[in-house]
């Protein structure tokens, strides 16, 4: 039943069960299925795909399947994130005695109305992290075009990357599209990595975010000014060497399993 659907619950499959005629305890069922290496676990948040999105994501594999791991080395992903200073991004497990949970040490601070949160924009190759740029206010296109302006460049110099052959990366979000910026890019003769829609589980620069949330979680600021402060110092300090060296991979995927589109819908 659970390899059929997978969120059906031990009480769902006990009631099951007993309308068949069978007595059999929810903790019973539970250890059975532990049994067969079956765990309960949270399931994962993934973009709700289309037959349109499915499609573009597995032509984007056929696309790039071919490309050696030197090009992959050589492209600068970018994204942009929030991070919240304080919030659920900083919630984490505390071990402590029964009646200590008000200690300042087991706790997490608020503040009325959640305490704010900051945009950043940021771009890492295979070599490293590049530019972080605290984005103030909205982000409209215009913004998107002069952060693009001070960081991308540099951010190539700095990563070592091939002058003429580097390939930029964006998703498929409004500002990144506009004809205004697309224009821009053409003038600076930056070549685009063509990026399918509802993907952003294929940009790697996922997992940097993740690691920066956390790392600026447990060092707890309490106020804007130290969360942008903890944020450029543990960019600097993050790897990009090993989520690169798995995106051909994660690009073959589709490929080299038993039918094309059996890892991504």
């Amino acid at each position: 039943m659970v390899d059929k659907l997978p969120q059906t619950s031990s009480k769902e499959i006990q009631a099951v069960l007993q309308a068949q005629g069978s007595s059999v305890s929810a903790r019973t069922i539970r250890r059975h299925l532990n049994e067969m290496k079956r765990y309960g676990r949270r399931p994962r948040r993934t973009p709700l795909l289309t037959q349109r999105h499915k499609k573009a994501r597995l032509q984007f594999a056929k696309m790039y399947l071919s490309k050696p791991k030197s090009f992959w080395e050589n492209v600068l992903w970018t994204d942009e994130t929030k991070i919240e200073l304080f919030g659920k991004a900083h919630h984490s497990t505390v071990y402590r005695k029964w009646n200590e949970a008000y200690k300042e040490k087991n706790t997490v601070p608020t503040v009325k109305y959640g305490g704010g949160s900051m945009m950043f924009w940021g771009c890492f190759a295979a070599s490293g992290t590049g530019c972080l740029e605290c984005v103030q206010g909205i982000m409209k296109f215009e913004d998107y075009q002069r952060i693009l302006g001070r960081t991308v460049e540099p951010s190539v110099r700095k990563l070592g990357l091939r002058p003429r052959s580097w390939v930029f990366q964006q998703d498929n979000d409004p500002k990144h599209t506009s004809k205004s910026t697309q224009k821009c890019m053409s003038t600076k003769r930056w070549r685009v990595l063509k990026w399918p829609a509802m993907s952003p589980d294929l940009n790697h620069i996922e997992h940097l975010w993740r690691d920066l949330k956390i790392a600026v979680g447990k060092r707890r600021p309490s106020n804007k000014r130290d969360l942008e402060q903890f944020a450029n110092e543990g960019w600097s300090k993050i790897p990009g060497m090993s989520w690169v060296a798995s995106m051909y991979h994660w690009v073959s995927c589709p490929r080299t399993l038993t039918g094309e589109v059996a890892c991504w819908d």
